[in-house]
């Protein structure tokens, strides 16, 4: 699976816009939860975007039913270039997020990015949480907060 996200990736950030086979690519390759979704109104809501070729609205689709748990951070256009941003946390501030980013002058291409970044981030094992044991989660740890300078 590693490897088709990267290929996909590498894709997206070549191509200039967004096609009716690359979009199709992407759901191919990336969607687990869809099948489990057809009978749905927001499914049958996707595939009539796609039927009308409306790609940004359908990849904003697609990020709200294959990645629930991320959220659409920020989307800015600066210098010719779209920066769209996720984020599992939306109510942090800025600097303690973070977010994902997918860049691409073209905007459906910066956000079908930035969900390939997340489901890139969702099949690596999380090394953070299989460092930390049970007992590195109390609440009631010492701590010194004497100040020393």
């Amino acid at each position: 699976m590693d490897l088709v996200i990267s290929q996909l990736a590498e894709r997206l950030r070549d191509a200039e816009i967004v096609t009716a086979e690359l979009f199709s690519d992407v759901i191919r390759d990336t969607c687990r939860r869809l099948p489990s979704l057809r009978r749905t109104n927001d499914f049958a809501r996707f595939e009539q975007l796609i039927r009308l070729g409306a790609w940004t609205e359908a990849a904003l689709a697609l990020l709200a039913l294959e990645l629930p748990q991320w959220h659409l951070r920020h989307i800015a256009h600066d210098a010719g270039e779209w920066r769209c941003l996720l984020s599992r946390r939306r109510a942090l501030p800025d600097w303690l997020d973070q977010p994902l980013e997918g860049c691409h002058a073209d905007l459906t291409l910066a956000i079908l990015s930035a969900y390939i970044e997340a489901k890139r981030g969702d099949t690596l094992p999380d090394e953070s949480a299989a460092n930390i044991s049970q007992s590195d989660h109390r609440l009631d740890a010492p701590m010194c907060c004497d100040n020393f300078s």
